[in-house]
């Protein structure tokens, strides 16, 4: 039998980190891959494509802090991207396509540490992309809230202040802002009367 220690390195696993925007998801991830790098495992990155608010190539949180990442198109690119990895880092999941919950769950029955961070709802307060799916699946599940801007209780969603209604639109604190439920609500009625 193999010594306890290296057994459990090799258990695969999958962890999620959601939220709304400003609430440190991304400040978590990159805590928790830097913390692997410091034990000597090795890391890979991901974000999506069209995430380049900030870099490109990195993945960036809002107070600035970073890790170098490789920008990915499709979820199934993943597997090949992360054959030699023990730990993989996945930013802004909620931007993948709906095959992401598969690529993880291959990665952690391939044992490998799989951590995400993302959205779990969009502006409107609707569950996002493939995070619930994630959510149901992973081990782990950290929910980090933001303050919410106008009453000071945790928030609850990622308003849009703007009246565009894609779903998807990248943004700062110019477009969002962290609400409680109770200020979401106030915040639709008033969009609902104008």
């Amino acid at each position: 039998m193999q010594p306890y220690q290296e057994e459990n390195t090799r258990r695969g696993r999958i962890e999620v980190i959601c939220g709304s925007m400003f609430s440190g998801k991304t400040e978590e991830l990159i805590r928790r891959l830097k913390r692997a790098k410091i034990a000597r495992q090795t890391v890979e990155i991901f974000k999506p494509a069209i995430d380049t608010r900030y870099s490109e190539v990195e993945v960036v949180s809002h107070d600035s802090n970073s890790i170098p990442s490789t920008p990915v198109d499709s979820s199934s690119s993943l597997l090949l991207l992360a054959q030699n990895a023990q730990v993989i880092g996945i930013d802004e999941a909620q931007f993948f396509d709906e095959g992401l919950v598969d690529v993880c769950n291959q990665l952690a029955n391939e044992g490998k540490r799989v951590i995400i961070a993302g959205l779990d709802m969009d502006f409107k307060g609707i569950p996002f992309g493939p995070m619930p799916a994630l959510c149901a699946v992973a081990e782990s599940v950290s929910k980090v809230h933001a303050i919410c801007v106008r009453c000071g209780n945790l928030a609850y969603v990622s308003h849009r202040k703007g009246e565009d209604e894609r779903r998807v639109m990248l943004g700062e604190m110019n477009e969002y802002e962290p609400l409680c439920r109770h200020c979401q609500n106030e915040a639709m009625k008033q969009k609902a009367e104008q």
